[in-house]
């Protein structure tokens, strides 16, 4: 059961900016970045560790981290809510059928325990080749989703014109060597009436700042 609490959207710090973008000028902001995985990949290595489950932990501690990121929009009800806590929806290649099954881990601080579940559910998941989406009863759960065949320069990821979802949607692709360092291409998608680009080019420097924690 998800948690969460209602925002009063008359005292909210981005009153006037909601409003706009949620009344005349629906759209989302979406940007990508690379970031340096060079010492997370060899952190992984070193702890024969799965490098995707670290990165994982570490874009959702930076998420969980600011209530921005934590924010969400009931259109039946037209409250402007914060979750107490937001988890991952990762996405499983089957390499036979070419399709993907959805993936709902729920995020835990603590790292071990998160790591035990993602990496359980993964293997759970391939097993399964049905597309297993269930958001009606997962409606704190966020997509993030790895590009594993290339390292790309951008994506883009469009809704509906007018559909405010407030949710993050993360993708990522594969890291390649450039001048001696590992760079990996991140993407994040928000919905502009609760996220500016300060909020969006956040979200990169709070993953690297938790890298750079979770590394030491």
């Amino acid at each position: 059961m998800s948690n969460y609490r209602v925002i009063d959207k008359e005292s909210y710090y981005r009153k006037g900016v909601y409003r706009h973008f949620t009344e005349d000028c629906k759209c989302s902001v979406s940007m990508t970045s690379r970031i340096d995985v060079t010492e997370l990949v060899s952190y992984s290595k070193k702890n024969n560790s799965k490098f995707y489950i670290n990165f994982l932990y570490l874009l959702c501690k930076a998420l969980n981290s600011r209530d921005d990121y934590r924010m969400q929009y009931f259109w039946q009800t037209e409250e402007l809510v914060c979750f107490d806590k937001i988890n991952p929806t990762q996405y499983v290649f089957h390499e036979d059928t070419e399709t993907c099954t959805p993936v709902y881990t729920e995020y835990f601080e603590d790292y071990d325990k998160f790591y035990e579940g993602a990496a359980a559910d993964v293997e759970k998941a391939k097993a399964s080749g049905d597309y297993l989406l269930d958001s009606a009863n997962h409606p704190n759960w966020f997509d993030a989703s790895y590009v594993s065949w290339l390292s790309y320069d951008s994506l883009n990821i469009e809704l509906p014109d007018g559909y405010l979802y407030f949710l993050p949607i993360v993708n990522w692709g594969r890291y390649k060597e450039e001048n001696g360092r590992l760079m990996m291409p991140v993407t994040v998608r928000m919905n502009h009436a609760i996220a500016d680009g300060y909020l969006v080019a956040n979200v990169f420097r709070l993953i690297e700042k938790e890298m750079s924690r979770f590394i030491k």
